[in-house]
């Protein structure tokens, strides 16, 4: 699955890149590299929430849902930016990634007022 994606901003630290293509990465269910269609230096890995994190429910602002589009949970494809490196990796679940399904407008948002970490560790998912 690959998808383009365009940000209603830029995501933070990506100025002035707002156009993206969401490529799933093969063999890994739910993880995904987001790639500037300008600059194909710029990439990151993201992870589909749904799928790695099923309890993980932030609250997005009415304002935030007009400018996407987006009228139910349903419409929505939430991403969390995986960080890599020599320790691990970690998950920032404090500016997830919101996707309107249908168009591929998106924006990176900032969960203010809600107890998020910025680097969760990503751990093995339990099988059901």
């Amino acid at each position: 699955m690959t998808a383009a994606l365009t940000f209603t901003t830029p995501p933070h630290g990506l100025a002035p890149h707002v156009d993206f293509l969401l490529s799933q990465i093969d063999g890994a269910d739910g993880l995904f590299a987001l790639q500037s269609r300008t600059d194909s230096a710029i990439r990151l890995f993201v992870l589909d929430a749904s799928v790695y994190l099923p309890d993980y429910a932030p609250i997005i602002s009415d304002e935030d849902c007009v400018a996407l589009d987006v009228h139910a949970a349903e419409d929505a494809l939430v991403l969390v930016v995986a960080n890599p490196d020599a320790d691990g990796t970690t998950m920032n679940l404090l500016a997830p990634i919101v996707v309107n399904a249908s168009s591929g407008v998106s924006a990176q948002i900032i969960l203010d007022g809600q107890d998020f970490p910025l680097r969760a560790e990503l751990t093995a998912r339990r099988a059901a």
